[in-house]
């Protein structure tokens, strides 16, 4: 996979979106890596190539993958680079489920504290999954 097409799937990154930049970016890998996009073995660009793609200092971007390595989502070598984990798409899908679960449980919590029964909460969340489809 070319260096370019990585930076490509990540989307621009933004100090006017939510989460710092480096959260963005580590988000965005996960995303890639769980839906299947960034595969088991796949090259990232080095943090240098990467921080200039995106327009961020190569700090931001070694937190990153520092971040997504500790998770055992990608791995390095030295002198060979950094790649995608075999464990990379388990790992990732796991993390986005827990986070999923976190927004779920509060969303429900609020839907509580509006005064929603369950089964009007559970009905909310269906209405809301069609408009998505």
């Amino acid at each position: 996979m070319p260096e370019t097409r990585t930076a490509w799937l990540i989307g621009p990154i933004s100090p006017a979106a939510d989460g710092t930049l480096y959260q963005q970016i580590v988000d965005r890998l996960k995303r890639e890596v769980s839906e299947g996009r960034l595969k088991p073995g796949t090259a990232l660009p080095s943090f240098r190539r990467l921080a200039e793609e995106l327009l961020v200092s190569v700090i931001t971007v070694k937190r990153a993958y520092e971040e997504l390595e500790r998770e055992g989502i990608i791995f390095s070598r030295q002198g060979l680079g950094t790649f995608v984990a075999e464990q990379g798409h388990s790992r990732s899908r796991e993390s986005k489920l827990s986070a999923a679960k976190a927004l779920l449980r509060e969303a429900f919590r609020e839907t509580s504290e509006a005064g929603l029964k369950p089964a009007e909460a559970l009905e909310l969340a269906r209405g809301i999954l069609k408009e998505e489809k």
